[in-house]
């Protein structure tokens, strides 16, 4: 269990009802994609509550996280007597969390929602926090409002759903979680076999990971200060998801997180002195577990102009979440074009 506002499911059915019947809204809608429709939403139909509920089906992909997906939404709930007493019950990963979020927060100035997570990634990412939104222009997550979910609810045994890749994108934000927290939470996130998953173990992995969010998010909601340490292998990560895309051959948004916390940690070992070690326990994590992201010098310059449109951005300076130490977090952090691209370099040679 973590905070009243996320709940790591016991008896998954019981504890939706448990809330639908607090909430009494006047009418349901349960927003699903393609495979969630398919893997999750039979679970979620044995739930007497649901019995009356409408179904809105949205293409998979994190390339259907755009206006138009968000336009389709809207028109659905609009035609189908969706009102402000109305629920949304966004069950997917992070790109159905994302955007359904952002549909709610936004129709009729906002209805109540809660976030089903079905993927890892959904459940220690996008799910909690009350970040949503939808990529624009080719860049991740440049529309959106912070909007919380009334309830997260994260039911494990969706996770045994998920083919390996989706495992291992979600497993990356925990990563980036344990190197926040303290060096105890990394040693244990190093010691999780990837390959033969525990499904127990990471019911309690899930949880730590969720409460270290959760417990930034509390005292920095709107991200002016210490939720910036949650972009730590971001700005890299987010310039490489959105290259992928550019080249037709998309990365997993926690393949390409992993990649981005190599160039910053390598940035923080430079900068910051963090430790070598440390640095090493993560290139070998990632390429034993991730592989390598193509590009090639001649790239450089096009991420290059991806990271210019962060978020963290002040100005035309690039912002960076870096570490001196695993668990001792260096907010608004610099660099220069010039060591940019020696990180690109690192990353290459590593």
């Amino acid at each position: 269990m973590t905070s009243s506002s996320t709940i790591i499911c016991k008896n998954f059915i019981a504890e939706l009802n448990e809330f639908i019947e607090y909430q009494k809204p006047d009418g349901i809608f349960v927003l699903v994609d393609e495979n969630t429709e398919k893997f999750c939403l039979p679970l979620l139909l044995q739930s007497e509550k649901l019995k009356n509920c409408q179904v809105i089906t949205i293409p998979s992909g994190d390339e259907n996280k755009n206006i138009h997906t968000a336009i389709e939404v809207w028109n659905y709930l609009s035609s189908h007597g969706a009102t402000r007493r109305s629920l949304m019950i966004n069950a997917g990963g992070g790109m159905v969390s994302d955007l359904g979020g952002f549909a709610a927060a936004t129709f009729k100035r906002g209805i109540s929602y809660i976030n089903v997570s079905t993927t890892l990634l959904g459940a220690v990412d996008a799910a909690t926090g009350g970040k949503t939104g939808i990529n624009f222009m080719g860049l991740k997550n440049e529309i959106g409002v912070f909007a919380p979910a009334d309830k997260v609810l994260i039911n494990v045994d969706f996770f045994r759903t998920l083919d390996d890749k989706n495992l291992r994108s979600g497993f990356a934000e925990m990563i980036k979680h344990s190197l926040l927290d303290s060096r105890e939470h990394w040693k244990n996130i190093l010691k999780f076999n990837l390959d033969t998953i525990d499904y127990e173990l990471l019911k309690h992995r899930v949880a730590e990971s969720v409460k270290i969010k959760e417990q930034i998010v509390e005292k920095d909601p709107k991200e002016q200060n210490l939720r910036k340490a949650l972009n730590l292998g971001h700005t890299f990560g987010h310039a490489f998801e959105s290259f992928s895309y550019s080249q037709h051959q998309p990365v997993l948004h926690g393949y390409a997180v992993m990649y981005g916390l190599v160039c910053e940690l390598y940035l923080s070992h430079v900068k910051l002195n963090f430790p070598k070690e440390d640095l090493l326990k993560l290139v070998t994590l990632a390429k034993e577990n991730y592989g390598k992201i193509s590009f090639c010098c001649d790239d450089y310059e096009q991420l290059y102009e991806l990271m210019t449109h962060d978020k963290k951005n002040v100005s035309d300076t690039i912002n960076f979440t870096l570490l001196s130490e695993v668990g001792k977090i260096e907010l608004n952090q610099t660099a220069t074009k010039k060591e940019i691209f020696e990180c690109l370099d690192f990353y290459q040679e590593m």
